[in-house]
């Protein structure tokens, strides 16, 4: 079954171009981007993982840790890093998961379970489903799935700017609207009473409808 918004990201032990890990011991106290890929040697992916490299600052100052996932065998992992530095300017700087057995695919709810065999023996095609993203917290639940097409490169500003929100989010009682960025206006949570707001949040707030009540960024200020 696939995987969903506050299930527990399932822990594994990993080969990756950087040393053998276990999941939930690499994330530590930190925020997880787990993002996956058909096969190596794929042009979107290529562009994609050129791209995150070239963005990890920005991950690194959301305490965020990246890593990529593809089944093919490490060898290949540090061929196409070749390819992504000379064609996109920027080899990978994270960890890349060499998933050959599937078992991470299959316990991530990615790849169904009649998949086997050698990794290189299959097609990208047969590899499609192979593409998404895990955002994962600290507690090591999931906290946001995106699933693209092989065709449709991926937008990593908008798991910036989601980080941002959850990070938010987990820190104060709002939400966030529809096309906000860090340092928009947000919504007072509607678990959180008029009374209790108005201890929050003493210079009141903006209240189109009672359901909708927007303040400032508290962090903000």
């Amino acid at each position: 079954m696939a995987l969903t918004i506050g299930d527990t990201a399932p822990d594994f032990h990993a080969q990756t171009t950087q040393g053998p890990i276990n999941f939930h011991e690499w994330i530590g106290d930190s925020w997880a981007v787990l993002f996956s890929h058909p096969r190596d040697f794929t042009p979107v992916c290529t562009t994609e993982l050129g791209y995150m490299a070239k963005i990890k600052p920005e991950f690194d100052q959301r305490n965020t840790k990246i890593i990529g996932l593809s089944v093919d065998p490490l060898d290949n992992h540090a061929a196409w890093a070749d390819d992504i530095a000379e064609t996109q300017g920027t080899a990978p700087n994270y960890p890349m998961i060499s998933d050959n057995d599937y078992t991470i695919s299959k316990a991530y709810g990615m790849l169904p379970a009649n998949i086997a065999g050698d990794p290189t023996s299959h097609t990208p095609a047969e590899m499609a489903t192979l593409r998404n993203v895990f955002v994962i917290g600290p507690d090591k639940t999931i906290k946001l799935v995106l699933v693209y097409p092989m065709t449709t490169g991926r937008n990593f500003d908008e798991v910036l700017r989601v980080l941002d929100s959850l990070q938010l989010t987990a820190a104060h009682k709002v939400a966030t609207p529809a096309q906000w960025n860090r340092g928009g206006d947000v919504i007072i949570a509607g678990s959180v009473s008029d009374e209790e707001a108005k201890k929050i949040y003493p210079d009141g707030w903006t209240a189109p409808r009672p359901y909708l009540r927007i303040v400032a960024d508290p962090t903000q200020g």
